[in-house]
């Protein structure tokens, strides 16, 4: 077993009640290294790809990655995988905070879930052993009480815990790590709670191996050194991610009213992270051993959104809801952060469906009536914190919006679907590709449906980073242009991907050199990789997602952009601006090795090492 590595797996039957463990020989974690790229690997060969993502059989995957517990800076990362069931296809998301180190010291890279327990339970884990523990008490506690209780009555454990979303079956209930850090994407926190799985709690104290010491101490002293001169890691410190407001603004990189408009400089400074910093900060927070610390830990004292010192929002709360709901307030939104932590809901798929209901109620699509009384207007925080509870238990309209926002909005017709936006069935993050075209394909080829953390696009377009040493790269890239967007997707997608499997922060990722990351991974691993081998590595991932997702009838008809965003804005940087979708598409298509039919070629797939993948989809004749 390679050095990096706690060398098991455990194996969990709910149905059964059983615990055990397995090992991944050392080829394969050199091929696919870990995180959700080992995941992806582990679900393709050993389940069954047709079954409903809430079945019994369909497997929960927590996985880390050779990085995480080294102590080296943004790896404290880990992921979460399984079928969507907000998308029906490959779902995974990712989180930071303190679980993944003490489940790697715990003697574990990664726990697979499958069954389903005849009542509730919670998995234990504590230096190398495991054991399921009845959670009857816990279930229907909310995040924070759930994670508060378990701590009491076991002190020093780390806790990944669902809600009631999770529970009731909400399609994008998340999953949080001790109250402030979340796998919020794609729905995992239903997976988990259809499995009756309220908790794993972890304790560990295990020393984990380096293969040159000496070496990884000069790779992280080189980290500290990058993350100090770093104007983004110094933003980041000061504002956290809500630093992005202001100059997304500005740029035509913030949607506005359901991506409606083009700007609207009052409300992101009611927003921005200037504004949170001076009014309602306490203190930074940071995962573990991250000397960023962008999370914002928040109170607000008085008035109908008094909330109790805890996490704060992130930028894309912020946007989703403050500017997609025309809401300026935002101890409104630091309460609606609150509320959607507590019950665990994806604050961007949550906040969109809210979205997409106030747009429908204004043109009187939907009426009171439909809405359990409830008047969504914009703006409208008090409505919204009513409805947020009705989501997570799915009681009445809130059933409707608890299905996702494109689910919805199929039982009402055309116009409702027409302002839903999406890729694959996950709501866009809140940057708008009308101004940055690179991120449109982005979101095209993402293989979770949407995204902003799949790749490092997002930094390479707009200039927050450069790796001329990985791939061509242009000294300015116009946002508002189509041409060469598809080269710097596929490159940054290759490189931003291997943060899912290093298990590192993409922040980090965009603040530091590859020089250091790949120097950290070959000192703990002992592997030796060059750039080429962590680029390959990156391919092979991507294409390994892809691939599943075509066995799930994933096709080149969905790597779209949905009707709204192809409708050009009025205002604002990116104004009169559409992605060149057919352009995009087809360079890329070329660069990647997919045919017209969105599949990859077979002799693409034999160059990354996948053939097996290529038998099974080719085996119909396709």
């Amino acid at each position: 077993m390679a050095n990096g590595y706690a060398g098991r797996y455990l194996r969990v039957d709910l149905t059964e009640g059983r615990c055990g463990d397995f090992r991944v020989d050392e080829p394969l974690q050199r091929a696919f290294i870990g995180g959700s790229s080992l995941g992806a690997k582990l679900f393709l060969d050993g389940y069954p790809l047709s079954a409903d993502p809430l079945a019994p059989e369909c497997p929960l995957m927590v996985m880390t990655g050779p990085l995480v517990g080294s102590g080296f800076p943004g790896t404290s990362r880990f992921a979460v995988c399984a079928k969507s069931p907000l998308t029906g296809i490959w779902g995974e998301s990712a989180c930071g905070g303190t679980f993944g180190p003490e489940l790697k010291r715990a003697g574990f890279d990664g726990i697979i879930v499958t069954g389903r327990a005849a009542a509730p339970v919670m998995l234990s884990l504590r230096e190398g052993e495991a054991c399921l523990r009845d959670a009857t008490a816990l279930w229907g506690m909310d995040i924070y009480a759930a994670t508060d209780q378990i701590k009491q009555d076991d002190p020093g454990v780390k806790v990944l815990a669902i809600g009631p979303a999770g529970e009731n079956g909400v399609r994008f209930a998340a999953i949080g790590n001790d109250k402030g850090h979340f796998v919020g994407r794609t729905g995992l926190g239903a997976v988990m709670g259809a499995k009756r799985l309220k908790a794993i709690a972890v304790r560990g104290t295990k020393k984990l191996g380096k293969a040159d010491e000496g070496r990884y101490r000069e790779a992280h002293a080189a980290a500290l050194r990058e993350i100090k001169d770093s104007a983004l890691a110094g933003s980041l410190h000061a504002m956290g991610s809500d630093a992005g407001m202001d100059i997304g603004m500005i740029n035509g990189d913030v949607p506005v009213r359901n991506w409606t408009v083009g700007e609207d400089f009052d409300l992101s400074a009611a927003l921005s992270g200037p504004t949170l910093s001076e009014t309602y900060l306490t203190r930074a927070h940071a995962c573990s051993h991250c000397p960023v610390a962008c999370k914002r830990i928040v109170r607000v004292d008085d008035g109908p959104f008094r909330t109790e010192e805890g996490p704060g929002p992130e930028y894309e709360t912020c946007g989703t809801f403050g500017t997609m709901i025309m809401n300026r307030d935002l101890a409104g939104v630091i309460k609606a952060n609150e509320l959607c932590n507590r019950y665990g809901m994806d604050t961007i798929s949550c906040g969109s469906a809210i979205a997409w209901a106030m747009e429908l109620t204004e043109k009187g699509v939907l009426t009171p009536e439909m809405t359990d009384g409830i008047e969504l207007r914009w703006g409208d925080m008090e409505a919204v914190l009513r409805l947020l509870p009705r989501i997570a238990r799915r009681e009445g309209f809130g059933g409707l919006l608890a299905q996702g926002s494109l689910a919805a909005a199929r039982t009402i017709g055309p116009q409702a679907e027409d302002a839903v936006v999406h890729v694959k069935g996950l709501d866009l993050p809140m940057h708008d590709p009308r101004g940055f075209h690179g991120m449109g394909l982005a979101y095209m080829m993402s293989n979770r449906g949407a995204c902003h953390l799949q790749h490092a696009v997002l930094a390479t377009e707009q200039g927050m980073a450069s790796w001329p040493q990985l791939f061509p790269m242009k000294d300015d890239y116009r946002g508002t242009t189509s041409e060469g967007k598809a080269e710097l997707v596929y490159h940054a997608e290759n490189y931003g991907i291997l943060g899912n499997s290093l298990a590192i922060c993409h922040y980090l990722v965009d603040c530091l050199q590859p020089e250091t990351i790949r120097d950290a991974f070959n000192a703990v691993t002992g592997f030796d990789y060059s750039f080429a081998d962590l680029m390959r590595c990156g391919a092979r991932d991507w294409m390994l997602k892809r691939g599943i997702n075509n066995l799930l009838g994933v096709t080149a008809k969905d790597d779209c952009l949905p009707k709204r965003i192809m409708t050009p804005l009025a205002e604002g940087a990116a104004a009169g601006s559409v992605p060149d979708v057919e352009r995009l598409k087809n360079e890329y298509y070329a660069l990647r090795g997919l045919d017209e039919r969105g599949i990859p070629r077979k002799e693409k797939l034999r160059e990354l090492g996948l053939d097996e993948l290529g038998e099974r989809l080719f085996a119909s004749g396709r």
